[in-house]
């Protein structure tokens, strides 16, 4: 074992942390299919049972995984709807704003290759399913739409987020004669829906 290796009794948060950045970085070079118990234990410098001491199975740490960025999205939003200037829509504005170019969201991290498992796998998806209406809830006040003329907003607000995650049920339905969302376009959609300016 290198010397570097964690000693599991004496630091499991540490051994766990490094368990989920080693599998973050292997998704992120080889997606999802990269990681594997023995790649992502070797490159954290554990056994396998070490792994396994965290996370029961390959699926457990890839759930791990997705729970672990979707806390990490969590704070990016959370600290975003604080910082915006303008309440209503502040959710709506943040989470799209962390999907474009968040840190822990954005095209260029971990969260790219696990988002087209998402609409394969029932496990992840029930962990993005159950975060999505967590969040709609807890954001209620400032992204419901409490009007019968902004209702129709609210739904075009949520059905803009579904289909830019690709978990829109229709445009699932008919992918493969869907043009790529266009990305950008739907960023300024939603601000301007939102009533703001696209970040």
């Amino acid at each position: 074992m290198p010397a570097s290796a964690y000693t599991r009794a004496k630091q499991p948060e540490q051994v766990r942390r490094a368990l989920l950045d080693h599998a973050a970085d292997i998704a992120m070079d080889h997606g999802v299919s990269g990681i594997t118990v023995q790649a992502v234990a070797a490159a954290a410098g554990v056994t396998k049972g070490g792994l396994f001491h965290h996370f029961g199975s390959k699926q457990a740490l890839i759930e791990g995984l997705f729970a672990d960025l979707l806390a990490r999205v969590d704070a990016e939003i959370d600290a975003a709807v604080k910082a915006d200037p303008k309440p209503r829509g502040s959710f709506t504005r943040a989470y799209v704003n962390a999907v474009f170019t968040g840190k822990a969201f954005g095209f260029a991290t971990p969260w790219a290759a696990l988002s087209m498992v998402v609409v394969t796998d029932p496990s992840l998806r029930r962990l993005w399913n159950d975060w999505m209406k967590a969040r709609l809830k807890r954001h209620r006040a400032s992204d419901a739409a409490p009007r019968a003329s902004d209702r129709a907003s609210g739904r075009r607000r949520r059905l803009a987020v579904l289909r830019h995650d690709g978990t829109d049920p229709h445009e699932r339905r008919f992918a493969r004669r869907a043009r790529p969302p266009d990305r950008a376009n739907l960023s300024a959609r939603v601000a301007t829906t939102t009533g703001s300016v696209p970040a």
